[in-house]
């Protein structure tokens, strides 16, 4: 899995111009097929993704390419799970969030234990990409929880990220987290 920007045409010309790279031995990747349509829930509207298969060039290993705003194995939108991440955060419960939100309680409930597992983890990571890419960092105020000092983090890390490149625009703290993490924020073997 390689997670590349939200504009299907731009990552097919930047295929087409071998500029994507394999994250296995760096070679160019080229195109390779799709993999399969995925519907995604993000609030009023479904989203509708088919992302793309390359094959590395040098070693020959596949790729799956996908968009910013999905991560592995989710049926939400990054931003429709980050938001019930944050208001975890700011202490509410699942079931209010998942009412919020228009998910199912069992779904939140499932964003929210596998993030809290990993919290502290996520949180270190998180600091020192922001330390990292940061002009100036300040690290967020540490949080009541393990949890939201996790969450500070993402945001933190997301702030500094946009110090440094301002011309990437304004990136939501949930997309920039899917790209760090390239996509396996939720994901068990992550980080």
């Amino acid at each position: 899995m390689l997670t590349v920007g939200a504009n299907p045409e731009k990552v097919e010309r930047q295929l087409s111009a071998r500029e994507l790279a394999c994250p296995d031995c760096g070679g160019p990747l080229k195109p390779w097929g799709w993999a399969r349509a995925r519907r995604l829930r993000g609030g009023s509207v479904a989203v509708v993704v088919r992302p793309r298969r390359t094959r590395c060039v040098g070693c020959g290993v596949s790729h799956v390419l996908l968009p910013v705003f999905a991560l592995v194995r989710r049926a939400d939108l990054a931003e429709v799970i980050g938001a019930a991440l944050a208001a975890k955060a700011a202490g509410l419960g699942a079931r209010p969030i998942a009412a919020g939100l228009g998910v199912p309680v069992e779904t939140v409930r499932g964003w929210l234990r596998r993030f809290a597992g990993r919290a502290e983890l996520v949180r270190v990571r998180f600091t020192v990409l922001m330390v990292d890419v940061g002009v100036d960092p300040v690290p967020p105020a540490p949080a009541a929880t393990a949890f939201g000092d996790a969450v500070a983090a993402v945001f933190g890390a997301s702030v500094a990220a946009a110090s440094r490149w301002p011309q990437i625009g304004e990136v939501s703290p949930w997309r920039m987290a899917c790209a760090a993490s390239g996509g396996l924020l939720l994901a068990p073997s992550w980080p």
